[in-house]
């Protein structure tokens, strides 16, 4: 450091001089001395992480006053809120990181950082939904600002009775976490366990709530997603009024929210803005559609494999017709096309969006035909493998998609193996790994293990508003009454 900047810094306190020596290693971080003024004094900070427009219209003028004699009468002199007086070097530098200016007053003495929040506020509006997009319904979406997010759910929620405990994690992000629950409604067990496992998270870098929800999963080595992830605002406001708990990370545009049952993950917001007759029948349309992509392609090769004799006289003869040509086995067959069809879909998720969609439909035109035409593959399997893939895509919630697109093929093995006892015995050891299974403590597979009849009201099934008049028996909640009884005002006759 040259002679000048070291003149400069004379008359500062010295653990103050090697905070700012030790920072100005940045090429952003910005050093200024003000030796003129009637009480000199220096501010620091990072340009890049600071609004300026705000720092040089309202902070440095204040800073100009004759008035300013200590630390405290110049952070009654700055028109912002948060200013804070802090003696401690890595408080300050935590700060600085965070936008925040740092005014210091030199002269003989110790003097304490004065730290004034400015950071700059940035990221994109808010937007229509892209993953869980409804025709009825709100129209936003979580953004990747954590403030905002807060807002957009107390907006919804505007109770005092809503708590928020943010967390910080990561030992370089920094990421602030927030975690939500209804004080009066929610289970204490459940908030407390959340709050522990997030404390409990070692890692350097958190870069999205995805992270979060691997490292505070009860099963983690399980394909299964144990929190429901949702870019809803609205989602999360009725999910709190249930009980539950709710994660927010800074960062990151998905919500995370436990504990969370098998059923939930085929459910869709736009279940509550319809007829519940139509909602139930379309939560029963996704629960099938993925049975089907699971058992869809390892049902042809066992019984193309082992059981023809199983199959109508007329289908053997359209099934022998059709794989006339083909040179494979009916495993090597279904994995080819499989494969095929995931390496499409892969290639249209990482290409932009119009180019995606384009290779999505030609691809699987082009392909498909072409692989039929070549004799590689029946017709009656591209057929099966082309709704396997369209059944994963009826599950709202994209991990639980991702679940049931690998599982299809350890039971495409099973089926090569032992034909349809291995797919029982595959389906027997997935139901069995599904008991097992817990979210934050509490049972997955609920309400159909342990069996709670009342809770299939809002399940697997979805009954009127009027009959949904207790929470979930699963969350153990401190008030289990949606609306006192007899009150109908709000959900058609009473029960």
């Amino acid at each position: 450091m040259g002679d000048g900047r070291r003149r400069r810094k004379k008359g500062m306190a010295d653990h103050w001089q090697r905070v700012v020596e030790k920072e100005s290693n940045s090429v952003d971080f910005v050093y200024s001395s003000f030796p003129y003024s009637y009480r000199p004094y220096s501010v620091s900070y990072y340009r890049s992480l600071i609004n300026n427009d705000l720092l040089h219209a309202v902070i440095l003028p204040a800073l100009e006053g004759d008035n300013l004699r200590n630390d405290e009468s110049v952070r009654m002199a700055i028109p912002i809120e948060k200013v804070q007086l802090i003696d401690d070097v890595n408080e300050a530098q935590s700060l600085l990181l965070k936008g925040y200016v740092m005014v210091l007053l030199e002269g003989d003495g110790k003097h304490d950082g004065i730290l004034i929040p400015v950071p700059v506020v940035g990221g994109r509006s808010v937007t229509a939904p892209e993953v869980e997009f409804t025709v009825l319904g709100p129209k936003e979406a979580f953004v990747e600002r954590l403030d905002t997010n807060l807002g957009l759910v107390r907006r919804r929620l505007p109770v005092s009775d809503l708590r928020v405990h943010r967390i910080e994690i990561g030992s370089l992000s920094k990421t602030q976490i927030a975690v939500l629950h209804i004080e009066g409604i929610a289970n204490p067990e459940n908030v407390k366990t959340v709050q522990d496992r997030v404390k409990k998270i070692c890692y350097d870098d958190i870069i999205d709530s995805s992270f979060v929800a691997q490292m505070i999963k009860d099963q983690p080595n399980s394909v299964f997603p144990e929190l429901l992830d949702t870019e809803r605002p609205d989602r999360v406001a009725g999910v709190l009024g249930e009980g539950k708990v709710v994660i927010l990370v800074d960062g990151a545009s998905q919500a995370l929210i436990g504990p969370s049952t098998f059923s939930e993950f085929f459910t869709a917001s736009d279940d509550y803005f319809i007829p519940w007759q139509m909602a139930t029948f379309f939560r029963f349309v996704r629960i099938l559609s993925s049975v089907l992509s699971i058992i869809g392609s390892p049902l042809y090769v066992a019984l193309l494999t082992y059981h023809y004799e199983l199959l109508p006289q007329d289908l053997v003869g359209i099934l022998i017709i059709s794989r006339e040509t083909v040179p494979f086995p009916p495993i090597l067959e279904a994995i080819i096309l499989e494969w095929a069809i995931e390496l499409i879909r892969e290639a249209g998720a990482r290409l932009p969006t119009k180019v995606g969609q384009t290779i999505g439909i030609v691809g699987g035109i082009v392909i498909g035909t072409a692989a039929v035409q070549a004799g590689l593959t029946s017709n009656i399997l591209l057929i099966i493998v082309a709704a396997s893939a369209l059944s994963t895509f009826t599950s709202p919630i994209y991990q639980m998609g991702n679940a049931v697109r690998l599982i299809r093929f350890p039971m495409m093995l099973a089926a090569q193996m032992w034909g349809i006892l291995g797919i029982v015995l595959g389906v027997i050891f997935l139901c069995a790994h599904l008991i097992r299974m817990t979210s934050l403590g509490n049972p997955y597979l609920e309400p159909l293990f342990p069996l709670r009849i009342s809770d299939f009201k809002d399940s697997y099934i979805r009954l009127p508003f009027s009959m949904q008049r207790r929470r979930p028996l699963e969350l153990r909640t401190k008030d289990s009454q949606y609306m006192p009884k007899g009150d109908s005002s709000q959900g058609g006759s009473s029960e």
